[in-house]
């Protein structure tokens, strides 16, 4: 089973979506197996918003924008658990960009801003979850948000054999 962290971001704790997305996460048959809200300081931010992945890639002017928007109100953080985790909640997030992200994703569904309109305004785009884009992510983030003993393991209903 693989693992991969999930972030709900304060625009979509803010707006009454925690439900909706873990629910729609459960629903494929993913389990969450840690999970709790903080409110994370700019510190800790800018050690999830790694400089080297993001103001080598995309500029100090948006890594400084992401750390103001995840460090403004309280996040979701919780590790999803499942077969191929990591692609699965990732096609169900959608693209970063929620412009472009189809219906019936979780961007799709509850994002509408666009690269553009969030660098006219000099604001982080607001897409209401992070998710781990690969392995070697997951393997960084996991333990920067949650230690050994905040694991649970237990098996659901479709897990248990009855013969």
């Amino acid at each position: 089973m693989e693992k991969t962290l999930i972030l709900i971001k304060p625009d979509g704790v803010k707006r009454g979506l925690i439900g909706e997305i873990l629910s729609r996460l459960e629903r494929t048959g993913l389990k969450i197996v840690a999970m709790k809200m903080v409110h994370i300081d700019k510190e800790f931010a800018g050690k999830h918003y790694t400089y080297e992945d993001i103001a080598v890639r995309r500029g100090e002017k948006v890594r400084n924008q992401l750390i103001d928007f995840i460090t403004s109100a309280p996040v979701i953080a919780a590790v999803i658990e499942g077969v191929e985790s990591i692609a699965v909640v990732r096609k169900l997030c959608g693209d970063t960009e929620p412009k472009k992200s189809p219906p019936g994703t979780i961007r799709g569904d509850y994002c509408h801003h666009s690269y553009t309109y969030c660098n006219e305004r000099d604001i982080a785009i607001q897409n209401v979850i992070h998710a781990s884009a690969n392995s070697e992510d997951a393997e960084r983030e996991l333990p920067l948000w949650f230690n050994a003993e905040e694991f649970v393991t237990y098996k659901k209903v479709d897990e248990e054999c009855h013969f």
